[in-house]
């Protein structure tokens, strides 16, 4: 028989979390934390919905620790935590054991072969959380002979098994969960909320309590940088910065300095000191000198899927000579900022002339700095989509772009298709170019490949993916998925003045650079 050795024990905590997984912690960061701990977590599989990845939940389940934590899609904050197995994890409340364990005669701890599938109603009620309402029975789907009972606690529930033949609402639930015809809880969720009943009504988009970082729970404001909740992009190389619990960050491209960054957003989690040129060739001849902004570190197709990923080069060094490099990219100090648990970066650069502001907009556009200082001078926003090739370097940026319509404001979202988002910028830039031949070259989508040089390395099992089915692998005893060419990992790069998007085959769009 083989052993399987109980983990450690998670501390249980109704509307708060189990352990370090906490109710409103991103995506990315419970990832990066199941990957840093293979040997406890060793398989780690996310479904979710491959035509709609941003606007339905995603799921990530944890068979091996009997683990399943559900994430709503638009901001992939954790909502719901569910054990549907108790035997592969050990959980305790208040130094209490979930799951009782009895003594042998010899005084040692029984055998987890032994130990029960789930608390029981009495251990419930008796030893850790004590009385509550009644809760809710579901009767059997047909063909089957029990049903359950769900008993609400404030933040938790449990779910029972009941021979529905001794189900009666006459009878008071403590007396019938009590009884012989009812099991053992089969399985627990922890959320946010007075009651299950309360709470599944608006689990997905009732506002988090606590951080997307974990360890950020408790932490003082004061010595953490605030959360950034939504970027909003104003054109003309402004954009606003949402707080989570401090007023509005405002930053100006070509003007704000990297010291501004650091007081305001904290220091970067890395810095990259190299870009890719591989698209600057499209800058030459296009009209209005609309260039083309140079791609994020953060989607190199060289990276490792690891939290400092987004440092790898796009090019190899033997490709551009130092002297020559120097003379091409402007500076030799210029760098990206990588903020990873904020969902973007930024280039730190010489000043540049800014983007056209939007049409109708009561902003001109600036001359050209002639400070010789460092300063930022594009911005890359990344959406975190799952089954994209970048998924995992950053956790997900929402952002909001506002364009002045007829006396009104427009908003287009990061939760929308790229067809929405370029209809109407379409329609706002119509006027600006020369002719229509020069409006249709401006808006071709250009292929952009991120398979053929290198795949991520992983230990997610992406369940849904998008259109194709991605390559199995084995890497030491956990099971991978990577994605590996065949259309995955192609997506269309598509400008507009100031903007760049990167765009999916689902019509996501993976990562927005302002410039």
């Amino acid at each position: 028989m083989n052993e399987s050795p109980l983990k450690p024990a998670l501390q249980v905590q109704p509307e708060r979390g189990i352990g370090w997984i906490t109710l409103g912690a991103s995506l990315h960061s419970i990832i990066s934390r199941l990957k840093a701990y293979p040997q406890t977590y060793p398989n780690i599989d996310l479904s979710y919905s491959a035509s709609e990845p941003i606007t339905e939940p995603a799921i990530l389940n944890l068979p091996y620790n009997g683990l399943r934590l559900r994430f709503d899609g638009p901001d992939q904050r954790l909502r719901l935590i569910e054990v549907l197995d108790f035997s592969m994890t050990a959980l305790v409340y208040k130094n209490t054991d979930l799951v009782r364990r009895t003594k042998t005669s010899d005084g040692s701890n029984q055998d987890e072969a032994s130990i029960p599938l789930g608390p029981t109603f009495r251990h419930i009620y008796s030893r850790l959380f004590g009385p509550t309402y009644a809760g809710e029975y579901l009767p059997p789907e047909q063909g089957r002979s029990s049903g359950t009972y769900i008993l609400s606690y404030p933040g938790l529930a449990f779910t029972f098994p009941i021979k529905h033949q001794s189900w009666s609402d006459k009878i008071d639930f403590v007396s019938i969960l009590s009884s012989n015809a009812t099991g053992p809880a089969i399985s627990m969720a922890i959320f946010s909320g007075s009651s299950w009943t309360e709470a599944r009504s608006n689990l997905y988009t009732r506002p988090p309590t606590y951080p997307r970082l974990s360890s950020l729970v408790g932490k003082s404001n004061e010595s953490i940088a605030d959360e950034v909740e939504e970027v909003r992009v104003l054109g003309g190389g402004r954009l606003e910065m949402v707080r989570r619990n401090m007023p509005l960050f405002s930053l100006t491209l070509s003007e704000t300095t990297p010291q501004d960054l650091v007081a305001d957003l904290g220091p970067p989690d890395a810095i990259y000191r190299k870009h890719d040129r591989r698209i600057s060739i499209h800058a030459t001849g296009n009209p209005s000198n609309r260039r083309l902004p140079s791609m994020s570190p953060g989607l190199d197709p060289q990276a490792h899927d690891t939290d400092q990923s987004s440092v790898q080069s796009y090019t190899e060094d033997s490709d551009i000579e130092p002297e020559m490099e120097d003379r091409t990219s402007g500076s030799s100090d210029e760098c990206f900022y990588n903020y990873f648990h904020h969902g973007f970066d930024i280039l730190i650069s010489s000043p540049t002339s800014r983007s056209l502001p939007f049409p109708g907009s009561s902003t001109t556009e600036p001359s050209r700095s002639s400070s010789a200082q460092l300063v930022a001078t594009k911005i890359f926003l990344h959406g975190n989509i799952p089954g994209s090739f970048s998924f995992n370097r950053h956790r997900r940026s929402r952002w909001v772009i506002r364009i002045p319509r007829d006396g009104q404001e427009s908003a287009l979202s990061s939760e929308m298709t790229f067809s929405e988002i370029s209809s109407t910028l379409k329609q706002i830039w119509h006027d600006t170019y020369k002719s229509e031949e020069e409006e249709k070259q401006m808006q071709r989508g250009m292929v952009l490949n991120r398979g053929w040089e290198q795949s991520p390395e992983s230990s997610v099992e992406l369940l849904g993916d998008l259109e194709e089915s991605p390559t199995r692998e084995k890497a030491g005893d956990a099971d991978t998925s990577e994605v590996t060419g065949g259309g995955m990992s192609n997506t269309e790069l598509f400008g507009f003045p100031g903007m760049l998007f990167e765009v999916l085959k689902n019509g996501t769009v993976s990562c927005l650079t302002v410039f």
